[in-house]
């Protein structure tokens, strides 16, 4: 058994060297093919040039990049010679990339192409301030040297040289690679036989540098454990395609790639852009398809729209075909015991009530399946066998839609800091409005405010334990203290409830982290801080927990707010008129733009979209802490009519 990923690579790729790994577009656009056997010299190669490099067993290596077939190339080459590779997206602004390659005390990193090299320079130069919270004196106090993906042009290269970095290009690692190559063809499969499934892997971040940094170390171990049980749980076959769209570098979308190799897989990668998303899903017919909450939306959506433009009798027969599809499905789970139960019940009342609606309604479907649904499946591939969801919540009405045409989606739950996965839909008894049962070796307990353990159908904190679990923070424990227990349970800050038959439901949350639709992780407290600077808002809470974006209630200054109304002749009668008046929103909406903008560190994804405006303030032992802090459930409770309003179309 391989105790490292790249020992189950070198397995795989020895066991069936002519099966296809990667599809990945040329400069013409076309899908070109490498094997399981021709990649795995590419990573010796390239295993043998980082070694020439320098890079030598437990060294971190930041590695900024989007999805490309480089990837997966890099970082099984890395892992492989023992190092620990610390990735991140192309789009990181240049405070995260200083305080993640900072941090992680990185003398190396792999950049995509010039324009992250020139993030570093803007920062190293002093031409973007690092606001580095007291944590790091300096930026890239460790970093040497830098090796470019693409080949920078002349002018960015010397100026990083100027500012004592080393420029190689990968194609030079490559070459220098395949000189040592031929002298030493087994370098890469005898390094990777001295790790163990202990060493650790990589080091994700889950916030940006306005927050908490909070670096999950994972080790081959954690990753080892989605890939020896999730191919057989989701009878995954060996020459299945899966398209490829999300951020490869996140934990979601790299444990899927591991779990694809492990079974056998290829892998092709597209890019979650409507048209280009579609287009490459005809092309390379895939059998698996992997994305967040937010690309099944867009689908949704897209077909939708489709039929709204079409009218009359089109748009007439599809809501009726849909609406019997939902009615179809709700009894045919009823029948076959795939709906969640939270407290025992008949299943002889269950069958009784059930066979007849769902006979009757069979054929009816199958008309709508011939009529309707086929066309639509079809955009998706005649090979198309189920999609994957995860990295935030399903929305019920998306996920009844896809079960409605015939379209099967399997929603799974975890976080960066369980490798992610920890449990989701069984492919042969999939439970909608469930993410599953916990899969195996993985305990899950459910407890209340005092850690009682609660019994299905009791809502409370959902407690994780199993080998998947991180190794904890890097370099600070007093946050892993917060998070992990001595032995071994991990706090998710997540809310949910077990079914009777074992299948975990997500509730909401209880910790501050927002993740929206598009699996991208948000800490609400330095935007709240931020917007607080403005001397119009004395209180402000994010919200958007598994939405397409940020929405926030904010408290305005009561004081200075009707100061400056009185002096811009702004007419009201009393405070609750005045938070009506549209210049006040205006000046509100300046305000947030302001403050939470690219220029002061924020990513586009953490912008507020939508406010509303709060006349009382927020009040300890209510929406406050005996701290001051936010009680996040309990905002969410106390105004949910204002929140929803906040996303509603």
């Amino acid at each position: 058994m391989a105790n490292t990923i790249p020992q189950m690579y070198i397995e795989l790729a020895q066991r069936q060297p002519n099966v296809p790994v990667q599809l990945s577009k040329d400069a013409q656009g076309d899908f070109q093919p490498i094997t399981y056997g021709e990649l795995l010299k590419e990573i010796s190669i390239f295993a043998l040039g980082l070694g020439d490099f320098g890079i030598k067993r437990g060294d971190n290596i930041g590695f900024i990049s989007d999805n490309r077939k480089e990837w997966l190339l890099a970082d099984l080459a890395m892992l492989g010679i023992g190092a620990v590779d610390v990735p991140r997206g192309c789009d990181a602004t240049a405070q995260e990339i200083a305080y993640i390659l900072s941090w992680s005390e990185c003398s190396t990193t792999i950049l995509e192409n010039e324009r992250q090299l020139k993030k570093i320079l803007d920062v190293k130069q002093g031409r973007i301030s690092f606001n580095s919270m007291s944590l790091i004196e300096a930026p890239y106090a460790n970093l040497r040297s830098i090796i470019l993906i693409d080949p920078p042009s002349s002018q960015i290269a010397e100026e990083a040289r100027q500012a004592g970095l080393t420029i190689s290009i990968f194609s030079e690692i490559m070459e220098k690679g395949l000189s040592l190559y031929k002298n030493d063809p087994d370098f890469y499969q005898k390094e990777a036989q001295k790790g163990t499934r202990a060493d650790l892997a990589t080091i994700i971040y889950t916030s940006g540098t306005t927050g908490e940094p909070k670096g999950v170390m994972l080790s081959h171990g954690n990753f080892l454990h989605q890939t020896e049980y999730f191919p057989y749980l989701l009878e995954v076959n060996s020459g299945e395609v899966f398209l490829s769209v999300l951020p490869i570098w996140h934990s979601f979308e790299r444990a899927v790639q591991y779990i694809l190799l492990q079974a056998g897989c290829t892998i092709a990668y597209s890019k979650p852009i409507g048209s280009i998303l579609m287009e490459d899903m005809e092309v390379v017919q895939p059998h698996w398809f992997s994305t967040v909450p937010r690309i099944w939306e867009s689908v949704k959506d897209g077909v939708d729209k489709t039929i709204r433009q079409s009218g009359g009798l089109t748009k007439s027969m599809f809501s009726m075909f849909v609406g019997i599809g939902k009615a179809h499905a709700y009894f045919k789970n009823m029948l076959y015991d795939q709906l969640p139960k939270f407290s025992p019940r008949s299943r002889f009342v269950d069958i009784s009530i059930s066979i007849i609606p769902f006979a009757l309604l069979t054929p009816l479907r199958a008309l709508g399946d011939a009529l309707v649904f086929k066309k639509i499946k079809e955009k998706l591939g005649k090979r198309f066998i189920a999609g994957v969801s995860g990295g935030g919540a399903l929305p019920a009405s998306v996920d009844h839609f896809f079960e409605a045409i015939g379209i099967l989606i399997l929603e799974g739950y975890g976080l960066t800091e369980t490798a992610p996965v920890i449990s989701v839909r069984l492919r042969n008894h999939p439970v909608t409005g469930t993410v599953g049962p916990v899969h195996r070796g993985t305990e899950v307990r459910i407890v209340d405010e005092r850690g009682n353990v609660l019994p299905a159908g009791q809502k409370g904190v959902i407690h994780v334990r199993g080998p998947q679990v991180m190794l904890g923070y890097y370099k600070r424990p007093d946050l892993t203290e917060k998070v992990l227990s001595k032995d071994g349970w991990l706090d998710t800050g997540d809310l949910g409830m077990f079914t009777i038959h074992g299948e975990l439901k997500i509730i909401g949350r209880v910790k501050d982290t927002i993740v929206l639709r598009g699996g991208e992780n948000i800490e609400p407290l330095p935007i709240e801080q931020r917007l607080c600077e403005s001397p119009y808002i004395q209180q402000a809470a994010v919200v958007g927990q598994d939405q397409r974006y940020l929405a926030a209630l904010i408290v305005p200054n009561q004081e200075v707010l009707t100061a400056w109304a009185e002096e811009n002749d702004i007419p009201f009668n009393d405070y609750p008129s005045l938070l009506e008046q549209p210049e006040v929103k205006e000046l509100i909406n300046s305000e947030i733009n302001s403050y939470i903008s690219i220029k002061n560190g924020f990513k586009p994804f953490e912008r507020i979209y939508h406010f509303a405006l709060l006349p009382s303030p927020f009040e300890e032992g209510r929406e406050l802490s005996a701290k001051l802090d936010l009680k996040r459930h309990v905002i969410n409770e106390l105004y949910a009519d204002q929140i929803r309003q906040l996303f509603e179309e």
